[in-house]
């Protein structure tokens, strides 16, 4: 039974799991797996590598949850190959190996810390997936469904992903902002810039409505969560000619929210305020995710607790970043996240130290101790 995160990180690590490949990773992880006495489910949706593995039976039931995806490498230079998992200093090298092959690694190890103990009370599982980078329509989603098909429902769900920013302990979130993202299209009466009377700007149409939408904050945030935000991220008229007036403009914005909003309301408020300005237009709109929040108490608390003991720093929890499939998880079962430091996720010589990895294991150990005690 092994019990060191590295040798696992490093095997992952060498899998070239770019989403939406999957590179043997998941051949990696079940057999460690198994190996530990864990019962093993491998499925495939729309071509992702699935997996989710329990031991155990019974309540409680504590699920680690992650990706085994990673982006790519990227065009900036590496000081040694991105998968070849090296260690140096004490330091591992790779892609993934803060988000989250190592935070994976750590899962296992924890896991078989716990189990030299015995069986255990209750039931372990991992719900893995190969699509979190990626579009994460086939990846966690249906992941999620397949255990509910089954009545696999845990009491509790930690996602690994880094959640640190500078130093292992610091930070647990405990919830996630919500992300929408919409095209809008405005449509004029495209002509000659000389008689304006004979035309409809759509640009100046277009400007009034990305005023209006930027003029005032969408709030001011709330207990947990930082306020909302707002960001044009695309204005474009494609049009090469000075003396013409074009028949339509686009753009496309980004609504970071808080759980003072839903998603459908905003985009609501967004179709409304368009067509305050712009009478002829079209609008795409998609809902990443809700807001969601697992509120302090009795359950974050053993975690804080838990990481505390392993790290010597006791956590804060926050809500800020991007999204995370425990936007998906939220649905099932309360959720957090924990994991490595992300300070090098996605650069080129992503790195975390093995100290962090073996520090991450004990927390995870402990955790697992305090849900399952």
């Amino acid at each position: 039974m092994s019990t060191d995160p590295l040798p696992l990180a490093q095997a992952l690590i060498r899998c070239a799991s770019v989403t939406p490949a999957d590179a043997g990773a998941q051949d990696v992880l079940a057999r460690a797996l198994e190996a530990l006495g864990f019962t093993v489910t491998r499925f495939r949706n729309g071509g992702i590598a699935n997996l989710f593995a329990r031991i155990g039976s019974g309540r409680p039931h504590f699920c680690f949850a992650g990706h085994t995806d990673v982006v790519p490498p990227g065009a900036a230079a590496w000081s040694a190959g991105p998968f070849a998992a090296e260690v140096r200093e004490g330091v591992l090298y790779g892609r993934g190996a803060c988000d989250m092959k190592g935070g994976i690694a750590a899962f296992v190890a924890g896991a078989a810390r716990h189990l030299r103990e015995g069986p255990p009370r209750g039931t372990i599982s991992l719900a893995i997936t190969g699509d979190e980078e990626g579009a994460a329509t086939d990846g966690t989603v249906r992941i999620l469904e397949w255990m509910e098909e089954r009545g696999e429902r845990p009491d509790f769900c930690l996602v690994g992903e880094p959640s640190n920013p500078e130093r292992l302990g610091e930070v647990i979130k405990i919830g996630r902002r919500g992300s929408l993202n919409a095209r809008i299209t405005v449509r004029g009466v495209q002509g000659h810039v000389a008689y304006p009377a004979r035309v409809d700007n759509p640009v100046h149409r277009l400007v009034a409505v990305l005023a209006a939408l930027t003029a005032l904050p969408l709030d001011a945030g709330s207990e947990w969560f930082e306020p909302s935000t707002l960001q044009v991220t695309s204005v474009d008229v494609g049009n090469g000619t000075v003396n013409l007036v074009p028949a339509e403009a686009k753009a496309a914005l980004n609504i970071r929210f808080n759980d003072l909003h839903r998603g459908k309301d905003l985009i609501a408020w967004l179709r409304a305020t368009v067509a305050r300005y712009a009478p002829d237009f079209e609008m795409e709109a998609a809902i990443s995710g809700e807001s969601f929040l697992t509120a302090p108490g009795t359950e974050v608390e053993r975690l804080a607790v838990a990481i505390e003991a392993a790290t010597g720093v006791r956590p804060r929890y926050d809500t800020g970043g991007g999204t995370s499939d425990a936007r998906f998880i939220t649905r099932l079962c309360p959720v957090a996240e924990f994991g490595l430091v992300g300070r090098t996720m996605h650069q080129a010589d992503e790195c975390v130290p093995v100290a962090d990895l073996e520090a991450l294991a004990d927390a995870y150990r402990r955790i697992l101790a305090a849900f399952l005690a």
